[in-house]
């Protein structure tokens, strides 16, 4: 069990902003539901987020991101390494600055993604490695991240490209990445195009995939943990029961839920469950003789 102090250490980054104010509330609920002390701090995805800012601190207690001068200077630092063009969507490479915030344990969790138990806790694992993640990104084999170039990179081996990860839930500490080690790792991927599968150029994937196998030895996949671990892809097969998903081939649940690679909205996998968290708490779903929430959060107290 954490102490206080360890609790206090840890924190959940979100990136965003007001476009996707819906799912992050989604997230939220699903976090509070489990959780209601854990800090969450959200990163702008770009300059429209007042409105995501001040609804998600009202109801969920976020914080902003304390030092945007940092984000400028990732926006600048992929700009310069890459140009203005390569990136369809470069200000995803913001979630970056969770290494620079406040000293601690961090998880990174993407907006379209809802959570079913105290999801803060995988950040236990940390206390034996550096790096965690929970997926099976690395069964579909390097495409969307290398190519078989990456073989002729330093340090890269079929053993290390087995740990090839999603880039929409990680956990890690602050400082380990310094500004110099992004620099730096960002001047060889734009040096090397030929190691990375960029044709999904919305993505970050490649890059950060690069940095950490690159940079950060001691990692660990959850689901490599003894008795494995549940999936967690909206695109597989799931069994559902009280909002919650199972996992019929470990017959575990599900920790979280990921739409990675679909748009939310009517007719996507599991739309009655996102819609579920969405909704959860919201008045005009309230019993008129239960009007208090579930629990009471700290910040309101």
């Amino acid at each position: 069990m954490e102490n206080e102090d360890e609790r206090n250490q840890n924190r959940i980054y979100i990136l965003g902003n007001d476009s996707v104010l819906e799912q992050a509330i989604a997230l939220l609920n699903s976090i509070r539901l489990y959780d209601t002390e854990t800090p969450i701090v959200l990163i702008p995805y770009n300059d429209k987020y007042k409105e995501a800012a001040a609804v998600l601190g009202d109801r969920f207690g976020v914080t902003l991101f304390p030092d945007l001068t940092i984000l400028e200077w990732l926006d600048a630092t992929v700009e310069e390494t890459f140009g203005s063009d390569f990136f369809a969507r470069p200000q995803q490479f913001r979630k970056q600055a969770a290494w620079f915030g406040k000293p601690g344990r961090f998880l990174y969790i993407d907006t379209d993604i809802v959570v079913f138990e105290r999801i803060i806790a995988v950040l236990e694992y940390l206390q034996t490695y550096d790096f965690i993640c929970c997926d099976y990104q690395h069964r579909g084999g390097i495409q969307n991240v290398f190519t078989s170039a990456i073989l002729e990179a330093p340090g890269f081996n079929e053993s290390v490209l087995a740990e090839i990860f999603n880039c929409g839930f990680w956990g890690s500490k602050a400082g380990l990445i310094s500004a110099s080690d992004l620099q730096d790792v960002f001047a060889e991927c734009a040096a090397h195009p030929e190691y990375f599968d960029f044709s999904q150029k919305t993505s970050d994937q490649p890059v950060i995939n690069y940095l950490v196998l690159k940079q950060i030895p001691r990692r660990f996949n959850l689901v490599h943990r003894p008795g494995g671990a549940p999936g967690s892809w909206a695109g597989s097969k799931f069994r559902q029961r009280d909002w919650r998903l199972f996992d019929p081939n470990l017959n575990q649940p599900l920790q979280y839920l990921h739409w990675a690679g679909f748009r939310l909205r009517p007719g996507c996998p599991y739309w009655a469950l996102w819609q579920h968290y969405r909704n959860l708490n919201e008045p005009k779903l309230r019993s008129p003789r239960s009007p208090k929430l579930r629990f009471s959060p700290p910040w309101r107290s």
